[in-house]
């Protein structure tokens, strides 16, 4: 199976796809694909890497991913339970070209616009939800008015961008392997230092050439990448774990002293990581 891009499996001249996935780990490899993609996650916690930004995802969360965006689901490791995630891939010509351009339709042009940078549901949730939960004994017909509701109710709610930037080239296979694994050992290795040697080792370039790739493929250098990475990382820490110090977190997540740590969670997150665990408590 090719990394990127990452084929839907749908059986012709159907319009769209509901797929149900149950793993202890979810896909992670980086991959792209045309189809636009709702989630739903139902059981499950970890990092989805989208376009460019690194976000937590968990129980419930709804979230929208455009056509041919790169992204990454990356289940959290030290868990033995399984995670359920339900999926609608779909088309914005899925019922034809001029479908969605017709009068009827037009108040969703929102939706598909935003889309294109991926978002994250914030309201409307439980009713979505109970659009996803009728999709399992539902005829293809009934799937067809549950896929247009659920978008229409993800339009009409409250939502976050998942991404601020998406490379607008489609990846090669050989560029999305290249990505894969310096996301891949970017994730497993956050915790140690990495350098610029051993970063660009992985993608088999030189120095110079990995930093302008990165770069024009992400909006950021790979350092910001890491520390983000790292940031996220901490977060899930802190949740999970209420009486750990700050200075363990710090230094489990691969900062060399706790005073660089505080500054760089408060510029991402905008609050320092103390008063972070105040809000999840």
């Amino acid at each position: 199976m090719k990394v990127l891009p990452f084929k839907i499996p749908k059986p012709e001249n159907e319009a769209f796809v509901y797929q149900e996935d149950r793993e202890i780990v979810f896909y992670d490899q980086l991959h792209q694909h045309e189809e636009i993609q709702i989630t739903y996650i139902k059981k499950g916690k970890g990092i989805v890497i989208v376009g460019d930004t690194i976000n937590e995802y968990k129980e419930n969360d709804l979230l929208v991913i455009g056509g041919y965006i790169p992204h990454v689901f990356r289940s959290d490791h030290n868990t033995n339970e399984e995670s359920v995630m339900f999926t609608l891939f779909f088309h914005q010509n899925s019922f034809g070209k001029d479908f969605f351009e017709i009068t009827e339709m037009s108040s969703l042009k929102s939706f598909f616009k935003d889309a294109k940078y991926g978002m994250k549901v914030l309201s409307k949730k439980n009713k979505i939800i109970n659009q996803f939960k009728k999709l399992e004994r539902q005829n293809k017909i009934e799937r067809i008015a549950t896929l247009l509701k659920t978008i229409n109710l993800i339009n009409l709610s409250k939502t976050s961008p998942l991404s601020s930037f998406v490379y607008k080239k489609k990846y090669t296979d050989n560029e999305g392997k290249r990505m894969n694994d310096v996301f891949k050992f970017t994730m497993e290795n956050y915790n140690e230092p990495i350098s610029l040697e051993d970063i660009s080792e992985i993608a088999n370039m030189s120095k110079n050439a990995f930093c302008r790739y990165f770069k024009k493929r992400t909006n950021k250098t790979f350092f910001q990448f890491l520390i983000e990475i790292r940031i996220e990382n901490a977060c899930k820490l802190i949740y999970n774990n209420p009486d750990i110090s700050i200075s363990s977190v710090s230094e489990q997540c691969g900062f060399q002293n706790t005073s660089n740590f505080n500054r760089k969670f408060k510029e991402i997150k905008g609050v320092t990581p103390s008063y972070y665990r105040t809000q999840k408590l």
